[in-house]
């Protein structure tokens, strides 16, 4: 199985390209915003779809049956779990085995890179609402100011990456969104925070969220709240994504011998998420690889004056086009090809 993921993010497009997206569209709760393929995944499906073109027009050299996967809603680790209990598996045969590849800031245009193991952190995305009192923004002392009890949680949660974890169990914890208010002079009776918590460890997982709650009552008490903070989490979250080791490996070494040692790295695991974890949790051994998408040059400068480039889910992040889609397509064609060949032994 070869799969890609269809959606896009929120984001207004900044990367200057002709083809730059100005697409708009209503988000869950109703809002209009932009869309743009921020992570990628247009590069992904034009892979795939290339890949596909090719296994098929090159059938007499490979034997087996091709599972070609067009996913949505990976964005919002939810669109492999619904296929699943839609019956991707059931619906049709159960696969050997399940490929994915994704494009990568931090390697050169076309270079391959895999990682055996647990490979891409558990995401979960708590909502914290702060609650006060409002009233006049000339008269604050009438008020249980919100905004500035969100403000001092935000600094406070901090801690518990820098001062509650051991480094060597990794921890991510970013506030993407703050939600409260409607005018300057208006200072409003609550705010929401919409926070991202990655990790590799279910037990870090669950201290970090009790220390979430701890810290955001404590703020709340000693600014005097009315009420606690009310923080909402996901029951179940997504698992991480684990590279089956035997074939991983074996698909490093068959594309080291394709396209040539050079091409092919080990990597690190990242605090990124995916949620082609289920295919993996749903029994099919599977490997997420990664393809470098910058260009040689710029990425060399950037390390040398330590000024980053633009990343996966930044309104500029271009994938250096040509040497990544051809990269990509024949490290899939590769893989696959070593996969059924295999049947053939």
């Amino acid at each position: 199985m070869l799969r890609t993921e269809l959606d896009a993010l929120p984001v207004a497009e900044k990367t200057g390209a002709s083809f730059a997206s100005t697409v708009v569209a209503k988000n869950l709760a109703g809002a209009t915003v932009p869309v743009m393929h921020a992570c990628g995944h247009d590069l992904h499906m034009t892979a795939w779809s290339g890949t596909a073109r090719w296994m098929a027009e090159h059938r007499q050299q490979w034997h087996g049956t091709l599972m070609i996967v067009g996913q949505p809603a990976e964005e919002t680790i939810g669109g492999a779990e619904a296929m699943l209990k839609d019956g991707l598996f059931s619906r049709f045969p159960k696969p050997d085995y399940a490929l994915a590849l994704h494009d990568d800031d931090t390697m050169p245009a076309g270079t391959i890179g895999y990682h055996a193991g647990p490979f891409r952190a558990i995401s979960i995305s708590p909502t914290l609402t702060m609650y006060g009192r409002g009233g006049h923004g000339a008269m604050p002392f009438n008020t249980i100011d919100p905004v500035v009890l969100a403000a001092r949680t935000v600094t406070a949660l901090q801690t518990i990456v820098s001062r509650e974890n051991d480094p060597m169990d990794p921890i991510v914890l970013t506030i993407g969104s703050i939600h409260g208010g409607t005018q300057a002079n208006i200072i409003p009776d609550e705010v929401r925070l919409e926070l991202s918590v990655r990790t590799f460890a279910p037990d870090v997982r669950t201290r970090t969220l009790a220390a979430i709650r701890r810290i955001a009552k404590g703020e709340a008490q000693a600014a005097g709240a009315p009420r606690e903070p009310l923080v909402t989490a996901p029951a179940v979250a997504r698992p991480p994504v684990f590279n089956d080791p035997p074939l991983t490996l074996r698909l490093a070494g068959a594309l080291k011998t394709t396209l040539g040692e050079q091409t092919v790295v080990e990597m690190p695991s990242k605090m990124t998420s995916e949620d082609f974890a289920e295919y993996g949790v749903a029994g099919v051994p599977s490997a997420l690889l990664h393809i470098g998408a910058v260009n040689a040059a710029k990425l060399a400068d950037s390390r040398r004056t330590g000024i980053p480039l633009p990343a996966p889910h930044s309104p500029e992040w271009a994938p250096e086009r040509e040497p990544t889609l051809k990269g990509a397509v024949r490290a899939e064609a590769s893989a696959l090809l070593e996969l059924f060949r295999g049947n053939q032994r």
